[in-house]
């Protein structure tokens, strides 16, 4: 007779490797021919916004891009505490698209007194 329980076990095993490591921030994704990813870096796959990937110094939409995309997009230019101020960004939705300078976001960031230099990093980061 054979056992299936090894197979089982070792199927078993590895999706909870995969929810773990998904759950410890590593996202898995698929690549273009099938293939799994699970590298812990931010990808994107075709059809979105492709902020997650985006280089250092690129800008993000503060209108479409999610939470987690505006947070690495701050912590590249350089803002501290920068899951606080993506939060902030994402709670004043939407912003003008015909304002470059962003400065809906700029009146509602003065309520917390960040700075000029936080606010032009914030600014500096994303496009509306």
């Amino acid at each position: 007779m054979i056992s299936t329980r090894a197979p089982l076990a070792r199927a078993c095993a590895a999706g909870v490797l995969a929810l773990g490591l998904s759950g410890c921030g590593g996202e898995t994704t698929t690549a273009p021919g099938g293939a799994a990813s699970a590298t812990g870096a931010p990808t994107s796959s075709s059809g979105s916004s492709g902020d997650a990937a985006a280089p250092a110094g690129a800008k993000v939409s503060a209108n479409t891009a999610s939470e987690e995309e505006i947070t690495a997009a701050l912590g590249r230019a350089g803002v501290s505490n920068p899951g606080r101020w993506a939060e902030e960004v994402v709670e004043y939705r939407p912003y003008p698209a015909d304002d470059p300078n962003l400065t809906k976001l700029r009146d509602n960031l003065a309520k917390y007194n960040p700075g000029q230099e936080t606010t032009d990093k914030i600014v500096s980061a994303l496009t509306s």
